[in-house]
């Protein structure tokens, strides 16, 4: 099991493949295995792919404090030292994504292409915390269809939502319908300050983020609550290339595993302009 000793504790990864380096980098509260489902093996053949567990995730340590952006980031840089990767190409997906923009920002010169799929981008929270922000009610319902009744007054209390979820079967890969492991997660929410270090700007203000100057592919699934972002990136990052992928929500990576691939070929192999392709992904959805 290869693991890094990173600013003081163990950060687990894998690599596979040949070709361009690949960071992939999962959201909160999952683990590398997300890109292993369907992603790594179309890609692997292409690329030279490193994914790895964020601290408190899948087989990394889980210290106290520490999950910010930019605590996210040092842990990267760590880990591109670490395994002698100099420059590499960034996907991340969700937090991971805010993970791989802060890690642009910070260290520009360590990154060839940048691929977010569905970023949160924190400096946006007022709108996100809204109580009449669409994640919420679409969260509510995903939780409902498992028969988990969320009340009205809790629907924009994140750490409430996070502790309802580990409730839900796996919904993806070999083990789909299965209990899902309630422990690693509860124990992230009752030991670390993740929760409230994931609402943090931290330094990834909006400014910042429009001064990402690295070729830049945004992936968001037409059904996405996070369209806000989407349409920021699109509008205030000058490099920033953008795709609706038609019939997904948040989840692309793991809904459309094979439409998430092409554009990830595409883009990294090509550097092909992708500006307008979002509407006619949106098109050819209708």
């Amino acid at each position: 099991m290869p693991n890094a000793l990173l600013n003081g504790i163990n950060i687990h990864y894998l690599q596979v493949g040949k070709g361009p380096p690949v960071v992939l980098i999962h959201g909160l509260g999952g683990n590398l295995a997300v890109w292993f489902l369907r992603l790594v093996g179309q890609l692997q053949a292409e690329f030279f792919l490193t994914a790895y567990d964020l601290r408190g995730h899948g087989k990394s340590d889980v210290p106290p404090t520490g999950y910010t952006t930019p605590d996210m980031a040092e842990d990267l840089k760590g880990l591109l030292d670490a395994l002698g990767l100099e420059k590499v190409h960034l996907v991340g997906h969700s937090w991971g994504a805010d993970i791989a923009m802060h890690f642009t920002i910070l260290y520009p010169e360590r990154v060839m292409k940048l691929i977010v799929v569905e970023p949160n981008i924190a400096a946006l929270i007022d709108w996100r915390k809204s109580k009449d922000w669409e994640g919420w009610a679409y969260w509510a319902k995903r939780l409902e269809e498992f028969g988990i009744h969320v009340p009205r007054e809790k629907w924009h209390d994140v750490d409430y939502m996070l502790r309802q979820t580990v409730h839900i079967p796996i919904r993806y890969g070999p083990f789909k319908g299965r209990p899902r492991r309630k422990m690693p997660l509860l124990r992230l929410l009752d030991t670390t300050t993740i929760v409230e270090d994931y609402e943090k700007v931290a330094g990834m203000t909006l400014d910042k983020v429009e001064k990402i100057s690295r070729p830049t592919l945004a992936l968001y699934g037409k059904k996405s609550h996070f369209l806000v972002t989407y349409e920021y990136l699109r509008d205030h990052v000058p490099d920033c290339n953008t795709c609706l992928l038609p019939e997904s929500d948040h989840y692309g990576p793991l809904e459309h595993p094979e439409m998430v691939v092409e554009h990830l070929r595409r883009f990294l192999n090509s550097g092909e302009d992708f500006r307008n392709l979002h509407i006619q992904e949106t098109e050819r959805g209708k």
